[in-house]
């Protein structure tokens, strides 16, 4: 977020900051309220698994969550530098590519909703049923 941000008020297009645009303050607004949150749910979740109080599902929606809009935001950061998103100068795409094997290894984003579904159904739907 702070390449992106600093991209577009450093980038002067029709004689303004790119960071002057609408549609930027909104992503920026976007990305830094979904960091916010997320810090604050891992805050949380460290305090309840300090006090042994958090179960592997409230872990598996936190990964399932930060996982996906920390991709989502490298993403919307990549798309907010144009062609200069993919240039190894700013580095954002190596974060996207990062983020991309991070969804993967931490679990995809689907087997964490499966474990997620067991705990609302009280049904194991990723084995073979008898």
């Amino acid at each position: 977020m702070h390449t992106a941000r600093q991209y577009t008020l450093d980038r002067i297009q029709f004689r303004a900051p790119l960071a002057r645009n609408q549609l930027i303050q909104k992503k920026l607004a976007d990305m830094l309220t979904e960091i916010t949150i997320g810090l604050q749910a891992c805050l949380q979740l460290g305090r309840l698994k300090d006090e042994d109080k958090e179960t592997p599902e409230m872990i598996s929606m936190l990964k399932r969550n930060s996982c996906g809009k920390a991709l989502e935001i490298a993403r919307q950061a990549r798309d907010m530098l144009g062609g200069n998103g993919i240039a190894d100068e700013y580095h954002v795409i190596r974060h996207v590519m990062n983020l991309e094997a991070v969804n993967t290894y931490e679990g995809t984003h689907d087997i964490h909703a499966l474990i997620l579904g067991r705990a609302i159904t009280g049904l194991q739907a990723f084995t073979v049923g008898k």
